[in-house]
């Protein structure tokens, strides 16, 4: 409907229906007013992939590499493919809303959500980020740029006061934002659910509407985070336009009392109302349809996108004895590590989704040298387990169609008095089912996926399916539960968590912890009947802030004594021409709801590095993490590769890097530091340092690699590293003067050689430093940077653009950005620390501005 007119529909609605529009249906969706030619409006999650419209039971979904990933390629045209890719997924999906990017700064590499933003560097991020949106928004799809803002850390994230000066607040972690708000206009953004200062930000006005609307002359429409609005006449008259999800806590009635009493008048309902109006206009544009069925996309082209994505987000650490790129023509390979045979696509939380598939670095590895035609042996052995909950039995569970899944079985009433029972009676119950289905995963979340209008939220649930071992022995299975429950194997009771069951951070923090026993003597390829049963009653009871039936996550996995894993890795090792040992985190450790406690690789899995590479200097370490992690082997390891989470085709894109199909050129968009102690926020980050429910920024302006350089700590990686197969030589610097014009523009260039003997690319990033200033400045800022792909002994002249925002710092006594004159120096880099050329130019004036 091109002919929808906002202001038209606007008047003619009445006062119920607009306060009615103010707030989501449901999980993702917006309100419908089907008498004012109103459909409702679809959203959904999220930044590495389109779920769609369920947790549970949802349409198997592309998984793109996490955005420190993307973040890490420096590569704004494949930012950009990505973004078109999911725009043509939430099409397919009847999605007119994206609830991406996310684009918080990362202050520690603690932080659960820190593999879902592009970098520390508020640069980059914004201009990834304004990519990804274009991409986006090019196929008609609205983005959501989020969390808006300071929302840096998972602990009290719903209360928590991120507490910090007027500069560093522009400077680090509002300007990705504005510069996303300037190079793509996304068309929708997603308030934080903490404060700022002291305020909640969904009803700060300062931010939402004298800095975002007015300052920056933002025209989208603002929506909360998930149960993130406090409040009801302050988060309208802060200019917060939609309280997701439904049904309204904050509003609904809420302002009907708040317009009796004139705390609001019907002008800021209008106003509100308004802007969910215009971005209804661009759904009708769209055309996509509404209330549309969900399909997948899968096409060869989306095929080969992943796969590229999955290789140029990898970053090749140390390459120093050249063990990279691996001959095919190797006799033994031995394939070792925790992330060798499972797919760790992303991170958890909102970010997870079912993929469509999957290729582990094992089974890449595989096809690769088939491929290739190699007579290659590759052996694998897990060396150490690194699981957080034991791993997902999705694999070796069976239906009675002898596919993968099982069924679940639900009861509005207690269907037998001993359904609970340690000691129960296993025939089938009296009362028949109010429902059931089936589900593919053994982690099942059923905050949506269910027929509400026959089942209740206090309910009973049977999950029933056959476990078939792929090996015989001991296996050690484990279950958590949202609510109660407990798991039997073969009519035994296995787990019990009815009694006194644990609290954890499953399900959003509403489920239990993990309760696991060793089923004794399974044999290989025999059938194993697995009964769980919950109750969501107590759940219900202790009350839940959205609709929930409950919950169940079982996994298992073959008992291995931890010496024993070791030693067999370490053998195969020694028996073998090289090794690719394949470490790090998973969607457990990295994850919403909760951040790390260290930076350390769980379980024995430094300790496996170092045998390794003890009796096979031919080791490709290959760690997989969304953030950074400890290394204390690092100085033994010739071969380091940074994989992040790389999504459906991690496991062909990493084997296209290791085998030299594809030269690695992605470079660190966060520091790796050696310790903890030494990150910038250090203690001031989460449980530690808080004081009295805020977090003190302590900081300031030097995060990441600022922070570093201004203490001179030095880092075990840089921001900005990364090698390649091939060399990159720079030469020629030259540097226009700075305009007189307010604009503060000036161009540099330069020229890049590749010395080596294959095609690669390099990325060259340009830094400013002012010496002289009237407040403190970091030693480096990064302004600038360009991906150039060179052949085998091609040289390239390199054109870098700036412009005031290359110039300028904020300064809060004057309260507006200010570019001072004097001398600048430019500084053009292979990394930050790692800088090729120096020069130098001249502001002959000061001048200040404000906006964007």
């Amino acid at each position: 409907m091109s002919s929808f007119d906002v202001e038209e529909t606007l008047a003619k609605l009445s006062l119920p229906d607009k306060i009615r529009l103010l707030c989501g249906l449901g999980w993702w969706h917006t309100e419908p007013v089907p008498s004012a030619g109103i459909p409702s409006m679809r959203m959904s999650d999220g930044p590495n992939g389109v779920r769609g419209t369920r947790f549970f039971n949802g349409v198997p979904s592309s998984c793109f590499p996490s955005s420190t990933g993307l973040g890490s390629s420096f590569d704004v045209d494949l930012a950009r493919k990505v973004g078109e890719a999911l725009a043509d997924e939430c099409r397919a999906k009847g999605a007119h809303i994206l609830l991406a990017p996310t684009v918080n700064t990362q202050r520690s590499p603690l932080g659960g959500r820190s593999f879902e933003s592009f970098s520390e560097d508020p640069n980059l991020n914004g201009l990834i980020a304004a990519a990804y949106i274009n991409g986006v928004q090019s196929k008609g799809v609205s983005a959501t740029i989020k969390h808006y803002v300071a929302n840096d850390q998972e602990f009290e994230r719903f209360s928590i006061s991120s507490d910090l000066s007027e500069r560093a607040l522009r400077e680090i972690y509002l300007k990705p934002f504005q510069l996303a708000v300037k190079h793509s206009d996304p068309w929708a953004l997603m308030s934080s659910y903490n404060r700022v200062n002291g305020l909640h930000v969904s009803e700060d006005k300062r931010l939402l509407e004298d800095i975002l609307r007015k300052e920056w002359e933002y025209k989208g429409m603002i929506m909360s985070d998930w149960i993130g609005v406090y409040s009801t006449a302050e988060s309208i008259k802060a200019g917060l336009d939609l309280e997701m999800p439904g049904p309204t806590v904050m509003r609904g009635r809420a302002v009907e009392r708040a317009l009796i009493a004139q705390k609001l008048f019907p002008s800021d309902i209008d106003a509100r109302v308004r802007k969910i109006l215009e971005l209804l206009k661009r759904a009708f544009a769209s055309g996509i349809p509404f209330d549309a069925p969900e399909k997948g996309a899968d096409t060869p082209e989306l095929r080969q996108l992943l796969r590229t994505a999955a290789a140029d987000t990898i970053v090749l650490l140390k390459n120093k004895k050249n063990v990279l790129p691996l001959n095919t023509g190797i006799k033994k390979l031995a394939v070792i590590g925790p992330n060798a045979k499972a797919a760790m696509t992303s991170g958890g939380g909102s970010a997870r989704l079912l993929e469509s598939w999957t290729v582990s670095p094992l089974e890449g590895i595989h096809a690769w040298l088939k491929e290739a035609g190699s007579s290659a042996e590759v052996n694998y052995t897990i060396g150490a387990t690194s699981h957080k909950y034991l791993p997902l039995l999705n694999s070796l569970t069976y239906g009675d169609d002898e596919t993968n899944g099982g069924v679940l079985q639900f009861w509005n009433e207690k269907p037998i008095d001993d359904f609970m029972s340690l000691n129960p009676k296993l025939e089938a119950p009296r009362k028949p089912t109010a429902w059931s289905c089936s589900s593919t995963v053994t982690n099942i979340f059923l905050i949506d996926g269910v027929d509400s209008d026959k089942v209740d939220p206090s309910c009973y649930i049977r999950y029933v399916t056959t476990f078939i071992p792929d090996e015989s022995g001991d296996w050690r299975i484990g279950l958590n539960v949202s609510g109660t429950g407990n798991l039997f194997i073969d009519d035994k009771l296995v787990v019990d968590l009815s009694t006194n069951p644990p609290p954890g951070n499953t399900f959003v923090g509403f489920g239990t912890a993990e309760v696991s026993n060793v089923a004794k003597g399974l044999k290989a390829g025999q059938k194993y009947k697995v009964e769980i049963r919950i109750s969501n009653i107590e759940l219900v009871e202790k009350g839940l802030p959205f609709p929930c039936w409950g919950g169940l996550r079982l996994g298992g996995i073959k008992v291995v004594d931890d010496e024993e894993a070791l030693n067999d890795a370490v053998q195969l090792a020694k028996d073998s021409d090289a090794v690719v040992l394949v470490v790090g985190l998973n969607h457990d450790w990295e994850s919403e709801g909760f951040d790390r406690e260290d930076m350390e690789l769980p379980g024995l899995s430094n300790r496996l590095v170092s045998e390794v590479l003890r009796v096979n200097p031919k080791t490709v370490v290959v760690n997989q993490s969304g953030s950074a992690v400890t290394m204390p082997w690092i100085d033994e390891a010739s071969t380091v590769l940074q994989a992040f989470y790389g999504g459906n085709e991690l496991g062909n894109g990493l084997a296209d890097v290791i085998f030299g199909k594809v030269n690695p050129s992605a470079k660190l968009s966060l520091t790796f530091p050696k310790r903890l102690e030494d990150v910038p926020s250090y203690p001031s980050y989460g449980d530690k340092g808080q004081e009295l429910g805020k977090i003190l920024y302590n900081e300031g302006i030097f995060v990441g690699y600022r922070g570093y350089q201004i203490k001179n700590v030095a880092p075990m990686f840089p921001f900005g590293h990364g090698l390649s197969y091939s060399n990159f030589q720079y030469s020629d610097f030259q540097c226009t003067p700075i305009s007189s014009d307010g604009e503060g523009k000036f161009t540099i260039t330069f020229t890049i050689k590749n010395t080596g003997r294959i095609d690669g690319r390099e990325v060259a990033q340009v830094y400013i430093h002012q010496s002289l200033s009237s407040l403190p400045r970091p030693k480096r800022e990064m302004k600038g940077f360009v991906k150039v792909a060179l052949k085998a002994g091609e040289d390239k002249q390199v054109k870098v653009d700036l412009d005031r925002e290359a110039l300028g710092f904020y300064d809060d006594r004057q309260m507006c950005w200010v570019a001072e004159k004097g001398k600048f120096d430019i500084l053009v880099g292979a990394s930050s620390e790692d800088i090729r050329l120096e020069g130098q130019t001249k502001l002959n004036e000061t001048f200040t501005w404000t906006g964007l």
